[in-house]
């Protein structure tokens, strides 16, 4: 290995592409536009199956088909991203192949759209751990809570991809143990085995599984988006991933299992644990509050299951944070590289999740509310633009004289699923806020439906004005740039850097381009 590293350093200077600024340095890393390639697949694949679970799985409560609709067109959104990523990984992902196949001006609104959604999202995130602390004491303000997880997530962020691929591994695999024994424990209290009360499907039956009618179910949606935003973070990663062309496909597949068995799941059981009018729950009003699985195990007269389950609320949303900051860094410098913004990248992603400050007063339920409205639109408008993006991408693949054998991932029930995609999500986005029209108005709660995608279009026209940009040729658009498919071999995985053989595989691979 010392051969292969000193091999490395003398080879350094020569393995360059200028025009895709791809190099490989000393340790024998590959460096892509300033990124290090260092995530392994396993850190890939369990990222993709719990990475940025958030929170919220433990406190929301929502119609269980809503979820599953959602979650429906969640696989097909993960399908898209599959065929894009695969061949043309990047930090800067889908908002990157937007511009490339869909106009320079949507593109620049994708990208800051997918930015604040990811800082809102921190923002949420900083609020709830309010909230969850909140629980166990009201010694400490809820600024007080913020503050010290700002500063805490602000160092985090100074380390480099291989301690946030680690840490994201072990945090990942957390979660889905804790996930596993909510489940356990749903059921052992579900059966009368905790408590000695057979709940059954009772709150199926009253309440509901909907409450509020037409109302409740459209919010859910909305609720569903939140929960299923940053499925798509590995279309992020894969461009810091050591082997893109091997460990995207892994990822993406891997994607099926979060949505049935951790998303549908825990609404399933969270339906079945508690009522949804019950008073604990987290509302509007609420200054703190209890999950529903907090609540299932406090009927239950388990005095201290509360306490577990906050724990695992705390663990999550410790992980969350993280990632949030992750990709809205990550997509925020590759909107920079294209001159589409600062390069600031996390200090001010960071800075922004201090937002939860300004309306700390409003109280935990009602900030989580307006945000998860935010975040909700703000996923469901990216999800829309991956889907044209696809079809985009499917269109210029097929005038340049490819078939789809030719690509590495093929997108499953294409060109149908990419259809639903590309409809379904637009017609949410449309008309997620429609109750906030109905009587009595709520204009606060109107603008927060609407406000995302006001500024989303208002700058898709300022861009487009000012840059002049054109809707892309599909026929003349380059299909080559970009592609990543020899950057190690899967016999080096584990290894620290390239090996011999691999270095060798890049240089050709930039010789050829």
């Amino acid at each position: 290995m010392a051969d292969e590293v000193k091999h490395a350093a003398s080879a350094r200077d020569d393995v360059v592409d200028d025009k895709e600024q791809l190099t490989v340095n000393a340790a024998g890393t590959v460096v892509d536009h300033g990124l290090h390639r260092q995530l392994k697949q396993r850190q890939m694949n369990m990222i993709a199956l719990g990475g940025v679970i958030g929170a919220s799985i433990w406190y929301g409560v929502g119609a269980l088909v809503c979820f599953i609709i959602m979650g429906i067109n969640i696989f097909f959104v993960m399908q898209c991203i599959g065929e894009l990523a695969t061949l043309y990984p990047s930090a800067g992902a889908f908002t990157e192949h937007c511009g490339r196949f869909v106009d320079g001006s949507v593109a620049v609104s994708l990208g800051w759209n997918y930015w604040y959604l990811w800082a809102i999202n921190l923002a949420a995130e900083y609020n709830l751990i309010a909230v969850v602390l909140g629980y166990w004491t009201d010694k400490v303000p809820d600024y007080g809570w913020i503050l010290m997880a700002w500063a805490f997530y602000q160092g985090i962020g100074l380390l480099g991809i291989i301690v946030f691929g680690e840490v994201e591994f072990w945090l990942a695999l957390i979660k889905i143990v804790f996930v596993l024994v909510t489940f356990l424990l749903s059921i052992l209290c579900n059966t009368g085995a905790i408590g000695g009360d057979y709940v059954g499907f009772r709150y199926w039956s009253n309440p509901g599984p909907v409450i509020n009618g037409i109302n409740g179910f459209g919010k859910s949606f909305v609720l569903s988006a939140v929960y299923y935003s940053g499925t798509e973070l590995v279309a992020i990663t894969a461009g810091e991933s050591r082997n893109p062309h091997r460990a995207v496909p892994s990822a993406i597949r891997k994607t099926l299992y979060r949505v049935v068995f951790i998303y549908w799941g825990i609404m399933f059981f969270a339906s079945i644990a508690v009522s949804a009018r019950d008073e604990d729950l987290l509302t509007g009003t609420s200054r703190a509050g209890a999950s529903p699985f907090a609540i299932m195990l406090q009927h239950a007269g388990w005095k201290h299951g509360p306490d577990l389950i906050n724990a695992f609320i705390f663990i999550a949303t410790f992980s969350a944070s993280n990632s949030s900051i992750y990709i809205a860094s990550r997509t925020l410098k590759a909107l920079a590289d294209q001159r589409r913004a600062p390069n600031i990248r996390s200090i001010a992603s960071n800075l922004v999740g201090l937002i939860g400050l300004t309306t700390i007063s409003e109280g935990g339920g009602k900030v989580f509310g307006y945000l998860t409205t935010l975040i909700g639109a703000g996923s469901l408008i990216a999800w829309s633009l991956i889907g044209i993006t696809h079809l985009r991408f499917r269109k210029a693949w097929r005038l340049q004289g490819f078939t789809e054998k030719d690509l590495p991932f093929k997108a499953f029930l294409y060109p149908y699923g990419t259809w639903i995609v590309a409809i379904f999500n637009p017609f949410l986005v449309i008309i997620q806020g429609y109750a906030t029209l109905l009587t009595p108005w709520s204009p606060v709660d109107f603008v927060f439906s609407y406000v995302i995608l006001v500024l989303f279009v208002v700058l898709t026209v300022f861009w487009k004005l000012y840059h002049k940009t054109k809707l892309v040729d599909l026929a003349t658009v380059n299909l080559h740039e970009g592609r990543r498919e020899v950057l190690a071999q899967d016999d080096d995985e584990e290894r620290p850097g390239l090996t011999r053989r691999a270095m060798n595989a890049v240089r050709s691979r930039l010789s050829s381009s």
